[in-house]
């Protein structure tokens, strides 16, 4: 994986957790790790915790006195939808176990320049980015969008807008983003939102250099 990469996944799993004060000042790469640990291991323990209430009440279903075919058919649905976020938490432990090997992989100044360059420009061209995403969403809003598609957009846009990095390159890096850490119906959506920005106006003004 490149550092680029990772150090893109670094600033979207610590952007809730630094406030733009202590982003301005020198987060180390440890803390950056340890934010991003943290989150995926909460986001897995909410999925556990979800999937096994899930699972109880479907088997409260099944073992009641009185089951009928429509009764088992919504006990099926709601195994499956507990299965499927077993599996997210695993991924999101998983992700969680692989941070500190995958920085020993590349080049961790390079890790740690980037992410702290993302974050920084995202929380610096807060408004701005937000009024670029929000001027390209038909009937939404981006505050109704989970938190993590929400940065996801973001760093798309304001690595577009203030980082000069290729649109299609972006996109692409928002969707792998998406992949990892949405699902299949916010990867739709992050790609669809950045496309009506690529299409529309593509001039905004940063408060402040993102290098600041």
């Amino acid at each position: 994986m490149q550092a680029r990469q990772i150090a893109r996944e670094l600033a979207l799993l610590s952007l809730s957790q630094f406030s733009k004060s202590a982003v301005e000042k020198n987060v180390t790469l440890q803390e950056m790790i340890l934010a991003a640990i943290r989150v995926l291991t909460a986001e897995a323990q909410d999925l556990l915790a979800t999937a096994s209430d899930e699972i109880s009440q479907s088997g409260d279903r099944l073992f009641s006195l009185e089951v009928d075919a429509v009764t088992l058919n919504s006990s099926k649905a709601t195994v499956q939808e507990a299965s499927e976020l077993t599996r997210r938490a695993i991924n999101r432990t998983a992700r969680a176990l692989e941070f500190p090997e995958m920085l020993q992989m590349t080049n961790q100044q390079e890790v740690q320049s980037y992410a702290l360059q993302v974050s920084r420009c995202v929380k610096t061209n807060r408004e701005a980015v937000d009024e670029k995403l929000g001027a390209s969403m038909v009937n939404w809003r981006l505050s109704r969008l989970p938190r993590v598609d929400q940065d996801i957009l973001r760093i798309a846009v304001a690595e577009m807008e203030f980082m000069g990095l290729p649109h299609k390159v972006a996109i692409d890096e928002a969707v792998e983003l998406a992949k990892r850490y949405s699902d299949e119906e916010g990867r739709r959506f992050i790609n669809g939102v950045l496309r009506r920005v690529v299409d529309g106006p593509k001039t905004i003004e940063p408060e402040a250099s993102a290098s600041s």
